[in-house]
């Protein structure tokens, strides 16, 4: 079963935050994407709401992909780890059915609605309040790493649309375009940026 990759973050150097996202965006990205297990990625950046400013959203063939000598040989952000805060990986399983990556254009955003601080029970109460609201919301169960939330929901908006809150108070709620293409594994040159 496929599982998500979820790395949130924010990055406190301005002046090298377009450096940052060319390196992320490419090499990085094109690295990543050669090790063992690793399917699939595309990065984010929050137009509004709440929640870390960056996120990459990544699809893992297996939890085998975090354990391999590759990955473990050389993960991180190299000489951009000084600048990178409220850094966050997380290993997410869907809580039904395969896993779904959506591969943004750049008309679309990503909704992002994490429950960090929440207990599962919490989590799980507040994920149902969301759902009334929300009901094409796909919903992710914590797996591994860092666990920072018990459970993430995510789903495609239209960019263009007044995305105003909606999931209940005790969750954090933001709303993501993307600054990458939707890249697979051994597709990596045909990625471009956008």
């Amino acid at each position: 079963m496929s599982l998500a990759y979820i790395v949130r973050c924010n990055f406190n150097k301005p002046d090298l935050e377009r450096s940052w996202n060319d390196w992320y965006g490419g090499p990085k990205l094109k690295h990543m994407l050669a090790k063992p297990h690793f399917l699939s990625v595309q990065r984010f950046c929050r137009s509004h709401g709440q929640g870390r400013d960056y996120v990459a959203f990544w699809v893992l063939e297996s939890e085998q992909a975090l354990e391999t000598p590759e990955y473990k040989n050389d993960w991180g952000f190299s000489e951009w780890q000084p600048y990178i805060t409220d850094w966050s990986r997380d290993l997410f399983a869907p809580l039904s059915g395969d896993l779904f990556q959506p591969a943004l254009g750049t008309d679309e955003a990503l909704r992002l609605v994490s429950f960090e601080g929440l207990s599962e029970s919490e989590a799980h109460a507040a994920k149902a309040a969301d759902e009334v609201r929300r009901p094409t919301v796909r919903w992710l169960r914590s797996a591994g790493l860092d666990r920072h939330t018990p459970l993430i929901g995510y789903e495609v908006v239209d960019e263009g649309a007044l995305c105003r809150p909606l999931a209940p108070g005790n969750a954090t709620e933001g709303f993501y375009r993307p600054i990458s293409a939707h890249v697979q594994a051994g597709r990596v040159g045909e990625q471009g940026r956008m």
